[in-house]
């Protein structure tokens, strides 16, 4: 009997574009059916065009797809849970619907996992194409990451990705709401290999990946894999406190010594901006792991399914 891979494909608005997805996945997977069985999972995230209709035509040319389609956007990383929990082969590939993962890798990821390898995953060459500004921001991210993160994740990470069934299910035993999945299939461990990949063009439509939602994503990880900015907090209020002890030491010893009248308005003004600009950001750090306790505690599902499609 054959083994099954499952392709998990979080899907967001992608009318334009998801039969052309469908058109080269198949042309993919049609060169490992003589040694796979396959299945490809469709999550409609709640979109709002009409790609959910376009995944039912779909369905009924190939009955190897399954839909399931939550009640709202939930956002992809639901997406990509939900697709974990749903799967029923023995492994599991997640991959976009905007064809920037090209479906071709799979052949060299199901050449790593028949190598033993319980994860094989992409990640880019370069950031090619992309505005400078989101890639000096990708960059920042990947080095603090990388030296103060309780995980290291690999410059241009993707989660294009192919694992075992026991990888997807240590994934999900970790039951946080607050997901960050690149530091998750990281923390898991496994013996993971990447391949590395040119940077693709999406076939249709926009990113929606601006700029403020990455910069919050970056902000999800950096929170949800350390405590450092916590304790820069401490270390900053230290340091200023140390350098507030040796200013008003000197100030005293120049009037005992010199009789020096110390005007210093300015002065008095930039330093208390600055301590109050330092408390703010220091509060705010803190806040930020308050709010992901405030959403822990609550523990509402990560997605809600409207619709179910098997058959």
């Amino acid at each position: 009997m054959k083994e099954k891979i499952s392709i998990i494909v979080p899907c967001y608005n992608e009318t334009e574009g998801i039969q052309k997805f469908y058109s080269e996945a198949i042309k993919t997977i049609n060169k490992i059916t003589d040694k796979y069985d396959y299945e490809i999972l469709f999550i409609n995230d709640g979109s709002s065009d009409n790609t959910f209709e376009k995944l039912k035509e779909l369905k009924k040319m190939d009955d190897n797809i399954r839909i399931i389609s939550f009640s709202r956007n939930f956002g992809k990383e639901a997406a990509m849970y939900a697709g974990l929990e749903n799967f029923v082969g023995e492994y599991v590939v997640i991959i976009d619907a905007d064809l920037q993962n090209d479906p071709v890798i799979m052949l060299e990821m199901i050449k790593g996992i028949e190598e033993n390898y319980d994860i094989v995953t992409t990640c880019r060459k370069d950031r090619k194409g992309e505005a400078p500004i989101k890639n000096i921001f990708a960059k920042i991210f990947y080095q603090i990451m990388g030296n103060v993160g309780a995980v290291k994740i690999r410059q241009g990470a993707q989660d294009y990705r192919m694992m075992t069934r026991q990888v997807a299910e240590s994934i999900l035993s970790l039951k946080e709401y607050n997901r960050f999945s690149k530091g998750i299939f990281n923390w898991v461990g496994f013996n993971v290999k990447y391949l590395e990949v040119e940077n693709k063009p999406r076939i249709a439509g926009k990113s929606k990946w601006n700029l403020k939602k990455l910069f919050a994503y970056a902000i999800d990880g950096i929170t949800s894999f350390t405590t450092a900015p916590l304790k820069l907090s401490i270390i900053s209020g230290f340091v200023i406190s140390v350098l507030s002890i040796i200013m008003g030491l000197e100030i005293v010893l120049q009037t005992i010594i010199n009789g020096k009248d110390v005007p210093g308005y300015a002065s008095t003004i930039t330093a208390v901006l600055f301590i109050g600009g330092i408390q703010l950001i220091s509060i705010g750090i803190l806040s930020e792991y308050i709010s992901k306790m405030y959403l822990e505690v609550k523990q509402r599902p990560k997605y809600i399914i409207k619709e179910k499609i098997d058959k």
